[in-house]
């Protein structure tokens, strides 16, 4: 592979449903010099190819601006990258991810404690874009999360496709004896156009932005300088992102496998907030799940006698 040059790093931060689609993520790049922000696919793919065509041959490095709830778009990212790195060795990197589901658990949980000292009555609303159904349960596993090891307040969660999601959700917490509510992102949503406080909204405030602005552009930063550390020793992070959704969806279960004893893959999730494959062989010189070959659990039977 050939070594990148000495120039800087071009920076592309791609944006998903967190971030929606990249828009909530341009006010850092004031902040930010030779940075631009992308949506995946193929506007993803027309913004790194215009900066590998550059003369000045900086390396490009790519950031999934995520916390860990849409691994489709870091594969997909992958994917795009994986397509123009040959075209341009030894210039082109896929970052880590800005964050995992560890830490977006950590902040949220962080918010709750300042929500208590702010409103110690107001229940907390942890409201994100509604995506797809594995990531909005994703979201829905968090807050459970959140509320148990919180702060002791009243935690839900809302998937948004429209602000009748949000009205629902808040009239619920009324039901349920809380009329004040603090609404907290789980992305990177930096302010709010609902009209929080009036009408319908009456009683419920948004928190603002879940990580500081600082902070945001801290963990860019580290993650520009990993990967282009990364791609002068060789790794150029495309293969560990291809491999960033394996396992997210429905679950695999070994029940229905042809053969006793067949060999499949497994996909272990590391801290990086990224899925790496790894092939078990399940056979007798392996481990063995009598499950598959003898059919139910007697203890799982939904048959009951009398």
């Amino acid at each position: 592979m050939a070594r990148p040059t000495d120039s800087p790093a071009s920076v592309v931060l791609v944006g998903g449903h967190e971030s929606a689609n990249g828009a909530d993520l341009l006010p850092f790049l004031d902040q930010l010099p030779a940075t631009q922000v992308s949506a995946s696919g193929r506007a993803l793919s027309n913004t790194v190819s215009r900066l590998l065509s550059a003369p000045e041959g900086a390396p490009v490095v790519v950031v999934p601006i995520t916390f860990g709830r849409n691994p489709t778009m870091v594969a997909d990212a992958a994917k795009t990258l994986s397509w123009l790195a040959p075209l341009h060795p030894g210039r082109l990197a896929l970052a880590a991810d800005f964050g995992t589901l560890d830490h977006l658990t950590a902040w949220l949980r962080a918010a709750a404690v300042e929500v208590r000292r702010r409103s110690p009555e107001a229940a907390m609303l942890i409201a994100a874009e509604a995506a797809n159904p594995f990531d909005d349960a994703e979201l829905h596993r968090i807050a459970h999360l959140v509320r148990t090891h919180g702060a002791g307040n009243e935690v839900e969660a809302v998937a948004v496709a429209g602000q009748g999601d949000l009205l629902a959700s808040l009239q619920r917490l009324r039901l349920l004896g809380h009329p004040e509510a603090v609404v907290v992102p789980a992305g990177f949503q930096r302010s709010s156009t609902v009209p929080f406080g009036d009408g319908d909204f009456a009683g419920a405030a948004f928190y603002g932005p879940l990580v500081s602005e600082q902070a945001v552009l801290r963990v860019i930063r580290d993650r520009v300088a990993d990967a282009v550390h990364g791609l002068r020793h060789g790794d150029d992070g495309i293969t560990a992102g291809l491999a960033a959704d394996h396992g997210h969806g429905y679950a695999h279960s070994h029940a229905f496998d042809a053969t006793e004893g067949a060999g499949h893959t497994h996909t272990h999730s590391h801290g990086d907030g990224r899925g790496v494959a790894h092939t078990h062989d399940h056979s007798e010189t392996g481990h063995h799940h009598p499950e598959a070959a003898g059919g139910s659990h007697p203890e799982m039977s939904l048959t009951h006698t009398q």
